[in-house]
């Protein structure tokens, strides 16, 4: 298990100039090991876990990502998780300082599951991944979600794949 290192991603294929169109190939069930990984963490406003200002936080985020460049294409990763029903916190991964966004680090070990579906099975999928930490033994600490595609970008490929990662 390499430290630090994500599955590949595959973003040979844009159609929409936007979002790649995601290839699950190599993400189901892996365990990620993770040692001070660097992220940029942000935090958005949501209502009843819908969220309210998630374009404009995340293209700030980007732009500043872009201007430090700061991140790694193949390597790239966004875990969200939901604080409560009201705000939820993002960590983008980065390969350096961003000095315009709060710098956080993540460490330990992380299970993968590969979920297809509307946003709104997340509970579920949350459940899942508790279940999947459980059957090797352990607790799901946390679990965050890496939504591969933007809703937009989702309807365009047909399909809107998440990746489940719970911290173990």
């Amino acid at each position: 298990m390499q430290t630090n290192m994500l599955p590949h991603y595959d973003d040979s294929v844009n159609t929409t100039g936007c979002c790649a169109r995601f290839n699950p190939e190599g993400w189901d069930n892996q365990t990620l090991h993770f040692a001070d990984k660097p992220f940029v963490r942000a935090t958005t406003i949501s209502a009843a876990h819908v969220p309210l200002n998630m374009g404009r936080v995340f293209a700030r985020v980007l732009r500043h990502l872009d201007d430090a460049a700061a991140v790694d294409p193949k390597q790239q990763i966004v875990l969200s998780h939901d604080l409560s029903p009201w705000q939820a916190e993002h960590l983008f991964a980065v390969t350096g300082p961003v000095e315009a966004e709060v710098m956080t680090t993540l460490s330990g070990d992380f299970l993968t599951g590969v979920f297809e579906g509307p946003f709104s099975h997340a509970a579920q999928w949350q459940e899942v991944m508790q279940q999947a930490a459980v059957s090797q033994g352990k607790t799901a600490k946390k679990v965050w979600f890496y939504y591969t595609t933007c809703p937009n970008c989702a309807k365009v490929y047909g399909k809107n794949y998440v990746i489940g990662v719970a911290e173990v």
